[in-house]
């Protein structure tokens, strides 16, 4: 008994922690990358038609199999158990500088957060989030998101990202964000 592109697929997505690119499947299949693509597509529209408990996504540059969303509270309940603790505020904003501007260095992050942030981004390198990506003309250790972090939020990439101007600040906040990245943009100018 032979079994199907799509099921050969399926059975590898499942195996894969990690998202797996169409050009991976082809060579582990030994299929032609438009096969692939064929069976991928097959994949979702079953999972879709008939309503099942898996979904298909395109995650970091590649498709993972995960619970459908209408799954979540279930699966919550059934595997609630100590977690990792929850960003910071310091850290969640480190994130969120590295994010918008990778590749960032850890004095460019200070100076837009006001404040140091090598805690911050400590944590987020030992969590995974964020990996270095080189060194700056001036030496400093350069960072940029990781892969984890692209599956953390659900993002097939960092051009998913939302933009910067759909960020609705508190008013007490704006003025001083503002001019923070303001200051950044010109020290990162040069002026």
């Amino acid at each position: 008994m032979s079994i199907t592109m799509s099921a050969k697929i399926e059975a590898l997505l499942f195996l894969s922690p990690d998202p797996l690119t169409v050009d991976a499947l082809a060579a582990a299949t030994e299929a032609d990358v438009q096969d692939v693509r064929a069976a991928i597509d097959e994949l979702v529209q079953s999972y879709a038609r008939e309503g099942r408990g898996l979904v298909l996504r395109e995650l970091a540059g590649g498709f993972s199999l995960s619970s459908h969303p209408e799954a979540e509270e279930a699966a919550r309940q059934l595997f609630a158990r100590p977690r990792t603790p929850a960003l910071t505020a310091a850290q969640a904003e480190t994130l969120a500088i590295i994010a918008y501007l990778q590749p960032v260095s850890r004095p460019e992050i200070a100076r837009i957060r006001g404040v140091n942030a090598e805690s911050a981004a400590a944590t987020l390198l030992e969590r995974g989030l964020i990996e270095e990506s080189g060194r700056s003309q001036f030496g400093a250790v350069l960072y940029r998101t990781t892969d984890l972090f692209l599956r953390l939020f659900g993002l097939r990439g960092i051009d998913e990202l939302p933009p910067i101007s759909a960020f609705q600040a508190p008013p007490e906040l704006e003025a001083e964000l503002r001019e923070r990245l303001l200051r950044a943009g010109e020290a990162r100018a040069g002026v």
